[in-house]
């Protein structure tokens, strides 16, 4: 009868043990998986409720980088403001899971093409011809984005609303003494508006604390319209005239290159969140 209570406690024994032991292995492992989503000072590597977050191209950055691993020559940072890469992307999270987000890219740009002319009221000089041509985009969205995983790689998917406008025109000056005198003074690109919508999946990698590495690949419908171009020809020294070109209208279903001009078709970006 004492033998048989001994065996009793000692089982008992044995599978409180084993509870003890299992609940100090899931304890283990819950604290390990933790441990990766916090750095040794305690800082969050993913992204809370209540976080911002701001998004750059960080292709010119990657490009860099690795011409500079090449030993490469000429090598240099470049952010084109006037290219569809140079999109920022802000967010603001509803939940850890769930953000609003917003994305807008302003661009413009102006050059001048120089070239030399034989002056005509002096022989064996030269005067200059100048074309000057100016552009200038601005592109707005807006719309939510829900998150994926629980480690330090998550995805991610949403859409957006999006509205874009661009113009842009081209002026030319004359050297010689009425010399725009049956010539084009300018040329004058119709105003091109976009109204349309886009989904978009990615992934982010979080390389440090609310710092991360994305990728994005984007798919838009929108509804194009563009005014009419005009062209301008000075007929004499008080007399222009103004021919107008075709308008059009449209709907275009492309990559985001291709439908908005907001985004790249594809895009790799860093984020800040804070």
């Amino acid at each position: 009868m004492r033998q048989k209570k001994i065996n009793l406690v000692e089982t008992f024994k044995l599978k409180t043990m084993k509870k003890i032991m299992s609940f100090v292995v899931v304890l283990g492992i819950t604290g390990a998986m933790n441990a990766q989503m916090v750095s040794k000072k305690g800082e969050n590597y993913l992204p809370q409720a209540g976080d911002w977050s701001i998004g750059v191209d960080g292709s010119s950055m990657v490009s860099y980088f690795g011409n500079m691993l090449n030993n490469s020559a000429g090598n240099g940072l470049s952010f084109d403001h006037n290219n569809a890469d140079a999109m920022i992307t802000g967010k603001l999270f509803k939940t850890d899971k769930m953000a609003y987000r917003a994305a807008v890219r302003i661009g413009m740009s102006s050059s001048t093409l120089t070239t030399p002319v034989e002056n005509v009221n002096e022989i064996g000089k030269f005067v200059d011809d100048k074309a000057k041509t100016s552009s200038s985009f601005i592109g707005l969205g807006a719309g939510l984005e829900q998150r994926r995983g629980s480690t330090r790689l998550q995805g991610y998917y949403g859409g957006m609303a999006m509205l874009s406008y661009s113009s842009g025109k081209t002026t030319y000056e004359y050297g010689n003494t009425d010399g725009d005198i049956g010539n084009v003074t300018e040329d004058k690109l119709g105003s091109t508006m976009k109204l349309g919508v886009r989904g978009f999946i990615g992934a982010e990698y979080f390389v440090l604390p609310k710092i991360s590495i994305g990728g994005e690949f984007g798919w838009g419908l929108a509804f194009q319209s563009t005014g009419a171009s005009s062209t301008t020809t000075k007929i004499d020294a008080e007399t222009s005239i103004t021919e107008n070109g075709p308008s059009s209208s449209g709907i275009i279903i492309d990559t985001d290159n291709n439908s908005m001009g907001l985004a790249p078709a594809g895009n790799l970006t860093i984020n800040f969140h804070f």
